[in-house]
């Protein structure tokens, strides 16, 4: 696999959409709550300009996303998703490394990551350390588990 970690299209956004979408299903949920976090899972044109977007593509194919937001010192791990089929390959350690890279030119000293509970291991598993709970944006009354990842300098 000869993996490309690149700025997205505005036109792949729909497709980048949908991937998200196709990524936070394998943990299995039902239609209802898929449907209350498809606002959250979708990339608009105005996010390439507020925050930093990276895709990850293979031969043409775009295999993931991720998505930071920095303030200050702090970087917001706001969106990462693989396709599904590529879970497990090696596609989302390498698009948190661009994530971890572009936070540390941008001056943040850690990331912030609000992560699905299916997911949060990976992210225990490259370092981030638990830091409590935080409200779903998507499904009222939910928390999602917490976690900083301190940025190596």
């Amino acid at each position: 696999m000869a993996l490309i970690i690149r700025s997205p299209k505005v036109d792949e956004l729909p497709c980048l959409s949908d991937l998200c979408f196709r990524s936070k299903a394998v943990w299995g949920y039902d239609a209802k709550f898929m449907e209350g976090c498809r606002l959250e899972l979708s990339l608009s044109p105005q996010e390439l300009e507020l925050t930093h977007v990276a895709v990850a593509e293979d031969d043409g194919k775009l295999l993931g996303v991720v998505q930071v937001k920095i303030r200050a010192d702090d970087a917001e791990l706001l969106k990462l998703f693989v396709e599904p089929e590529m879970l497990g390959k090696g596609t989302g350690k390498a698009l948190f490394a661009w994530a971890t890279n572009v936070s540390r030119k941008m001056g943040a000293r850690r990331m912030i990551i609000e992560a699905d509970p299916d997911a949060a291991p990976f992210y225990r598993g490259l370092g981030a350390r638990d830091a409590g709970t935080a409200p779903s944006g998507s499904i009222p009354g939910r928390m999602l588990p917490r976690l900083i990842f301190d940025i190596p300098r």
